[in-house]
């Protein structure tokens, strides 16, 4: 069985792939046989040892390959044998977090023999009403004025979007006091403008810069401040992550005489920072940085460390 996550929502497809992972966890409960893979560290023979391996609990695997559509042998062996893998009884999950050729042979593969979903980033109404419902997950309602406001400040990018709502139903709950069980506290537009900065990535982007000059006392200098002024440290540490995939998927373009503008979907904004960023690493230091990233995301989802802590970290050892 093959399952295909992809889209330039992250946070979408992330929260799908959790879901996935719970509902394996919650019937195959050794955890032995919950593998996890990077695409750009994995060949093909590693996942082919992996599936011929006979499971002590006799449990079904999952394994997990994450960002494999930039290593070209491993798509190319997985083609060649792609019948066996098909039928295979364990169960195969592809999660790309990257943008993809719609002429990729391998995305059409996957396409036609995966349970595939895509996760585009949201707009218009289907915004508005993730918004709502995450309002509503945490017992809490917005008004419409306060929902527009919410989203010019912050847009579709909804790792910021669901710090926000967290922030603001603490802040909400705190001030006013719930009669009865059914009663929503209401989110006006005062509090948005009092609590919601606009979106944040132009301070990331000179986190990220302090990190690419070495200056490890500005980068620390900048995470404190985020921190400060109440930036999840979970949601700072996933903005990192996002803008170094950025640069490596930029240099990787860049190196191969590609243009960024037409390939990536990113923001024209976000590509020029990424492209005076990048020139600042050789492709391979990125590509070492986005593992460490990667390996310490890792570490964060199975608890094995805090993720304030995991921030420090990274730029320390960068």
């Amino acid at each position: 069985m093959i399952i295909f996550l992809h889209g330039l929502d992250t946070y979408r497809s992330r929260e799908k792939l959790h879901e996935i992972i719970a509902n394996y966890q919650k019937i195959h409960k050794s955890g032995l046989n919950l593998k996890y893979f990077l695409g750009t560290e994995t060949d093909f023979d590693t996942l082919r040892d992996e599936l011929r391996q006979t499971s002590m609990f006799k449990e079904k695997k999952l394994i997990i390959l994450v960002d494999i559509f930039s290593n070209s042998e491993f798509k190319e062996k997985f083609l060649e044998t792609e019948k066996d893998l098909v039928k295979s009884e364990n169960i195969i999950l592809f999660y790309e977090r990257n943008s993809i050729s719609e002429k990729d042979p391998f995305l059409l593969f996957l396409k036609k023999h995966s349970q595939s979903q895509e996760f585009q980033p949201l707009e218009g109404q289907k915004l508005k009403s993730w918004v709502k419902k995450e309002f509503e997950n945490y017992g809490a309602k917005i008004e419409e004025r306060a929902l527009d406001k919410l989203i010019e400040f912050v847009g579709n990018d909804l790792w910021q979007m669901a710090n926000e709502i967290k922030k603001l139903v603490s802040f909400k709950k705190g001030q006013t006091s719930v009669t009865t069980v059914n009663e929503l506290c209401q989110i006006e537009k005062k509090d948005v403008e009092l609590l919601v900065r606009p979106k944040i990535e132009t301070d990331i982007f000179e986190t990220i810069d302090a990190i690419a000059s070495k200056d490890k006392k500005r980068a620390l200098k900048f995470i404190k401040a985020h921190l400060e002024r109440g930036d999840s440290s979970l949601y700072l540490f996933s903005m990192i992550i996002f803008q170094f995939r950025n640069l490596l998927m930029v240099k990787d373009l860049i190196e191969k005489n590609l243009s960024p503008y037409s390939l990536t979907g990113l923001h024209p904004f976000v590509i020029k920072k990424s492209i005076f960023l990048s020139n600042k690493f050789r492709f391979l230091e990125l590509k070492k940085i986005y593992q460490k990233i990667f390996q310490i995301d890792i570490d964060i989802k199975t608890g094995k460390i805090e993720p304030e802590t995991a921030l420090d970290l990274l730029i320390t050892e960068i």
